[in-house]
């Protein structure tokens, strides 16, 4: 995320926050994002949200529905500080960098996950999107004569860029649905402003995409579970690259629910390329670490486990 010239010692989140009302129907969405001083700033020290707005009855203003003392909640997610600071010049370079191999873009995922266990904010999960840039330009001379015949000749080059980045936030965040790549996917699309990842169209200079179309990958330490790999598929996103295996998960007592190969040709039919097993061992180690004694959240079966 890009540094900030601001004084404030204030950490930057990227922030979806859904106000629900009390019978618990998800009432509105409202979409927080801070990049590059987008929108708004959230502070760690701020004990919460900012207090609900006064709606007095002679304004003339509607107060959204699920707000006031009908038992509404704020639900936020939020990446945890050492993801998200603004004044972190290692994480300006993630955003800046352009990444040429699966191994780079998967050595973040993984790095994701390691520091979520590493610095308590999370389970050993770790995601990333990037998009998948393909551009046109035209190679510089660098003898300082005339260019021969044929150097002029624009080239494509292809790398990708770092959209956004997810961690398993489920424990701190009190949120079963925080998995990494739901993070990931969320931050995603409220950075882009889309619901979908699959029609956002180029403004220019991307010239190789079929149909004139952005190109976004998934990249997860960890193939997804049951809900994520539903949330892959509504994601848009055009590939899904994963490093450990659903049995390296459910080995230390993760359930990743009924996920199996028809899963995955389902992904392949609706458009999505898969790759697997992608620096594999480096993300089960994450995964075998944390089953030391980290906290197994929602526990595989003793059947599945032994079977």
């Amino acid at each position: 995320m890009p540094s900030s010239s601001s004084s404030s010692s204030s950490s930057t989140h990227w922030t979806v926050a859904l106000v629900a009302s009390a019978g618990g129907a998800i009432a509105a969405v409202v979409v927080v994002v801070v990049a590059a001083g987008l929108l708004r700033r959230k502070d760690d020290r701020s004990g919460g949200p900012p207090p609900p707005h006064d709606y007095d009855d002679d304004d003339g203003e509607t107060p959204p529905v699920g707000s006031g003392g009908g038992g509404g909640a704020v639900v936020e997610i939020t990446l945890p500080e050492w993801a998200a600071s603004d004044e972190d010049d290692a994480i300006a370079g993630m955003y800046a960098r352009r990444y040429t191999t699966d191994d780079e873009m998967m050595s973040l995922a993984i790095r994701m996950s390691d520091t979520n266990v590493k610095m308590g904010t999370g389970g050993p999960f770790g995601a990333a999107i990037f998009e998948r840039v393909r551009r046109l330009r035209r190679p510089t001379h660098g003898g300082g004569g005339e260019m021969n015949e044929g150097e002029g000749e624009e080239e494509e080059e292809e790398y990708c860029t770092l959209v956004s980045v997810g961690m398993n936030r489920v424990v701190p965040l009190n949120n079963s649905t925080l998995h990494a790549e739901m993070v990931a996917i969320q931050i995603a699309q409220s950075k882009l402003g889309s619901f979908t990842l699959s029609d956002m169209m180029n403004d220019g200079g991307n010239v190789s995409n079929d149909n004139n179309c952005r190109k976004f990958e998934l990249f997860t330490s960890c193939e997804p579970c049951a809900m994520c790999l539903g949330g892959t598929l509504w994601s848009g996103v055009s590939r899904l690259v994963t490093g450990a295996t659903k049995d390296d998960a459910q080995s230390i007592g993760f359930d990743e629910g009924p996920v199996n190969d028809e899963s995955y040709v389902y992904l392949e039919n609706a458009g999505i390329t898969v790759t697997k097993n992608v620096m594999r061992d480096e993300a089960a180690d994450v995964l075998r670490r944390y089953g030391r004694g980290g906290v197994i959240y929602n526990r595989c079966p003793s059947s599945v486990v032994d079977g």
